[in-house]
């Protein structure tokens, strides 16, 4: 079996961000950039299929050649190699641009699974698993919190408003997973060492046969017409109960003052 896992070089979300306001995109250092928490989710789902029935994992990303810092996180956590999509002229690619980009990566691995976080933290959008399938004729399987392979049949288990849902695909097939799936495996030291000397195979879009116009900033349908900071919450305050029964009676002078009661 083989998987292909999309993963993504995006700001640490511990770290505060920064927004250009000339171009209304996020500064993106990488020296404070590391690979999505939500796609190490992905990679383990995959080590755990190719655990199960083997084969090969094979990490995908499109980015700077910074965001082999991100190929190179889920090759010490097991995967086999990588693919970096990279060319300057990927630059301002909005999520139809990306999706091109990685499918013209991906189609040529001939994959039996595709596995993709169900959305980013830096964009949140959750666009690019259908974009990405869609281009790829393949089934999606969204939302997924267990995958499991038997035979030539995908099957995805996902929580529902009422319950829960399990659902089925004919391989090939992407696949969307939640951090419901079960805990990353955190690289061991032998990984991090193996993970230096395994292959991250570079492409540019000539290499990959497409079109300029197709991709970047040329190829972009969205824009994004404005970007602004979270407003900040004010600090709560605390209420200490002293038995005496004025903390009920600020508690409730507070709600009268919102409307509230």
């Amino acid at each position: 079996m083989k998987i292909c896992v999309c993963v993504k070089h995006v700001p640490d979300p511990n770290l505060p961000v920064q927004v250009d306001p000339a171009t209304r995109r996020l500064i993106r250092d990488p020296k404070q950039s590391i690979i999505d928490p939500a796609d190490e989710y992905g990679v383990e789902t995959a080590l755990r299929l190719v655990e199960e029935h083997g084969g090969e994992v094979v990490a995908v990303t499109m980015g700077p050649p910074a965001a082999e810092d991100a190929l190179r996180r889920a090759m010490a956590m097991g995967a086999d190699r990588a693919i970096l999509v990279s060319d300057e002229a990927l630059a301002g690619s909005d999520v139809l641009g990306t999706a091109r980009a990685l499918a013209a990566a991906i189609r040529p691995e001939q994959p039996d699974l595709v596995i993709c976080a169900t959305e980013s933290t830096d964009a949140y959008t959750g666009l690019l698993p259908g974009a990405l399938a869609g281009l790829l004729d393949l089934p999606q399987l969204t939302f997924a919190r267990a995958v499991s392979v038997e035979g030539s049949t995908v099957t995805v288990q996902r929580a529902t408003e009422t319950g829960y849902q399990v659902i089925q695909a004919t391989l090939p097939a992407l696949v969307t997973v939640t951090a419901s799936v079960g805990e990353p495996r955190y690289p061991s030291f032998k990984g991090l060492m193996a993970a230096k000397r395994k292959p991250i195979e570079v492409r540019d879009i000539a290499e990959l046969g497409l079109e300029q116009h197709t991709v970047g900033e040329p190829g972009a349908r969205e824009r994004v017409l404005e970007i602004s900071a979270v407003r900040q919450v004010k600090q709560g305050r605390i209420v200490v109960d002293d038995g005496t029964g004025e903390s009920v009676e600020e508690i409730l002078a507070f709600l009268r003052s919102i409307q509230v009661v």
